[in-house]
């Protein structure tokens, strides 16, 4: 009897435990980052009673450290900016909790709205800023965790390719 695959499979896979890779309990790769991102944007409970708004600096929290990674929570006041700066050695997550926020590079302006996520590799130059009239809420995730900021000037930033940075795609 011919069917449209000769492969068939004998019995449930799921009932075969020890083909199963064992689940992570801390994330190693970039979608795994960008998983536990969206795990914590999901859970209000784990961040929203933490978020301070202050008027004279920008404020951060460190959430959470796991083997070789940090998480951040940073709100942002209107008019509040990071200025142009690199993450030293660390790869990252950026996602919007709250709010809005503007990101310019050396290739340009992107606008970034509540659920938005940047992926960015070391060496990517950016300025954040909350160009709005509401306050917002980040999430950023370093790996490895993150040790320097690098300040740059706005006509170095401005010349700089952007590095490498991706939009992640909303599921």
């Amino acid at each position: 009897m011919n069917s449209d695959s000769d492969l068939q499979i004998a019995g449930d896979i799921l009932e075969v435990p020890h083909l199963l890779q064992p689940a992570r309990e801390h994330p190693a790769t970039v979608a795994e980052f960008v998983g536990l991102a969206r795990a914590i944007a999901a859970d209000r409970s784990q961040w929203e009673h933490l978020v301070e708004y202050d008027a004279t600096s920008r404020w951060y929290h460190r959430l959470r450290v796991g083997p070789g990674y940090e998480v951040w929570l940073l709100s942002w006041v209107p008019g509040q900016g990071s200025g142009p700066h690199d993450h030293g050695p660390s790869s990252g997550v950026l996602t919007l909790l709250e709010g809005a926020l503007t990101e310019r590079t050396g290739r340009g302006t992107r606008a970034l709205e509540a659920g938005a996520q940047r992926v960015f590799a070391p060496g990517y130059v950016h300025d954040v800023v909350n160009d709005s009239l509401e306050p917002a809420v980040s999430l950023h995730i370093y790996y490895p965790g993150l040790t320097e900021m690098p300040m740059h000037s706005a006509q170095c930033a401005a010349a700089a390719g952007d590095g490498v940075a991706e939009d992640v795609a909303t599921a």
